[in-house]
């Protein structure tokens, strides 16, 4: 059992894209955000949250992207570029290894909201310079090497109906 310390300062970054594709994917399902944050903090210091989004040229998203403001979670937008072919991108992952070096020297704690394989050497990076690395996403679609090199690996399957808003 990790022993959580109510003085820990405690950072959270949320990769949006990743868990709302597993979630749709693997639950044909929607995030709850407010129950992912609250176990990400775990009556922690919370220092900064922010979810990384994507907003498409529609704007059908703002009420979502408000929605996590009112949760208390900053949001970092990129627009959705859209190439020729109808290939479309939206990648935040340099944004994230950024602000989590960024904000680094202030927490002792970094939760990282994903489970994108591409993180790995932002968390070994981090935990050689002390910090604790929490990672949460759905296993089945996590990393395994990011489930390995996190010091704790919270797998949102264990309780779906708590993390997940069925359509």
């Amino acid at each position: 059992m990790v022993i959580k310390h109510s003085g820990q300062r405690v950072a959270v970054l949320i990769d949006v894209q990743n868990l709302y594709h597993s979630a749709k994917n693997l639950y044909q399902a929607r995030v709850n955000f407010r129950e992912i944050l609250k176990l990400a903090v775990s009556g922690r210091n919370l220092i900064r949250a922010f979810a990384y989004v994507v907003r498409t040229k529609t704007g059908e998203e703002k009420p979502f992207f408000e929605a996590l403001t009112k949760l208390g979670i900053e949001t970092r937008v990129r627009d959705l570029q859209e190439f020729y072919g109808g290939l479309k991108k939206a990648d935040w992952d340099v944004g994230i290894v950024i602000d989590a070096i960024r904000i680094a020297p202030s927490l002792d704690t970094l939760v990282l909201v994903s489970g994108d394989g591409d993180f790995v050497a932002l968390a070994e990076y981090l935990k050689n310079r002390g910090k604790r690395i929490e990672v949460i996403a759905f296993g089945k679609s996590a990393a395994l090497l990011l489930k390995e090199t996190a010091d704790e690996f919270i797998d949102l399957e264990k309780n779906p109906e708590k993390y997940l808003l069925k359509k």
